[in-house]
């Protein structure tokens, strides 16, 4: 059955994915996005469908949501990229923590609103080396993890007051096209495209639960369609681990020729957790979803994608 949905953030990354997948079910769709990270050219909505907006202008974001009355409401707008939440901590904290605030508040007012969907992260977690239930205790490391725990606390606080069925979603890796930040894949793949075949990266032992964007949209509309009442919280990743060998390899099967690792000073982080693994079993139970993109069937649609682009 087709929905109003209300997304925040929808013009991004993982939004432009979410919204692409939506459309298929005809659901009536708001997108609404500061265009800070997200592009308006990822989706196809019309004016009718966008609201120039940020989440920090609670007046703007309030009557967006009032006047389209939505069933649904996905929160994915946020500052994502770690280094820089570490570099710009009172920006990221401010519109992860007051601007999701904000999105709940005018929630709360709405009369036909029937589910949330949160988007939380992986980053919640502390330092482990095997697969992460949804029952280990938070404890992140940095500000966008601190951030999206917080925010996870305000969706507790809103269900409490309000009663109305709230998942928080904890995504961990994502990749696919439109990526926006300066992550692992899409630098092998900007350099890669520019012709580049001895690859520049900073930290090379991290390994990390990549998930391909169009599985997440998958997910996030099957929890919004099987979640019935109250709030929990679901791990979104492949449930496989990869490293960055892994991943220079899959670039490599895509074309068919050979890729060399160059460190750069400049690209290395000062801190990064060497394993991001997560456990996936209460998604699968709860909706019978399992992901369908793996590394090299991402990583090699990523490549054509590029060429056809430039053909």
């Amino acid at each position: 059955m087709a929905k109003k949905i209300f997304i925040t953030g929808g013009a991004g990354f993982i939004g432009s994915a979410v919204i692409k997948h939506l459309q298929r079910s005809n659901h009536e769709l708001l997108v609404y996005d500061d265009l800070s990270f997200g592009n308006p050219q990822f989706i196809n909505v019309g004016s009718n469908g966008f609201i120039k907006g940020n989440i920090l202008d609670e007046e703007l974001l309030k009557t967006s949501l009032l006047n389209f009355s939505p069933d649904y409401v996905i929160h994915l707008a946020a500052v994502h990229f770690i280094p820089y939440c570490n570099e710009h901590p009172f920006e990221s904290a401010n519109i992860n923590i007051q601007g999701t605030l904000h999105v709940l508040n005018s929630c709360s007012k709405l009369k036909n609103l029937e589910k949330v969907f949160f988007a939380s992260t992986a980053a919640v977690y502390p330092i482990f080396g095997e697969a992460i239930p949804e029952t280990m205790a938070p404890s992140p490391s940095d500000i966008y993890g601190l951030s999206k725990l917080a925010g996870e606390e305000l969706c507790k606080k809103f269900h409490g007051e309000t009663n109305i069925p709230t998942i928080i979603c904890r995504f961990f890796n994502a990749f696919g096209p439109n990526e926006t930040n300066p992550h692992l894949i899409p630098a092998i793949q900007q350099q890669v495209m520019s012709g580049d075949r001895i690859i520049k990266l900073g930290n090379t032992e991290p390994k990390r639960d990549f998930i391909h964007t169009y599985d997440m949209a998958r997910a996030v509309e099957m929890l919004l369609q099987q979640f019935k009442e109250g709030i929990d919280i679901f791990n979104l990743g492949q449930g496989i681990e990869y490293s960055v060998l892994d991943v220079l390899g899959a670039f490599e099967k895509a074309l068919g020729e050979k890729l060399t690792i160059e460190i750069e000073p400049a690209r290395v982080r000062k801190t990064d957790r060497l394993h991001l693994l997560a456990d996936i079993s209460k998604l699968t139970k709860a909706t019978g979803w399992r992901p369908s993109i793996g590394l090299d069937a991402g990583i090699k649609t990523l490549i054509s994608h590029e060429t056809a682009g430039a053909a």
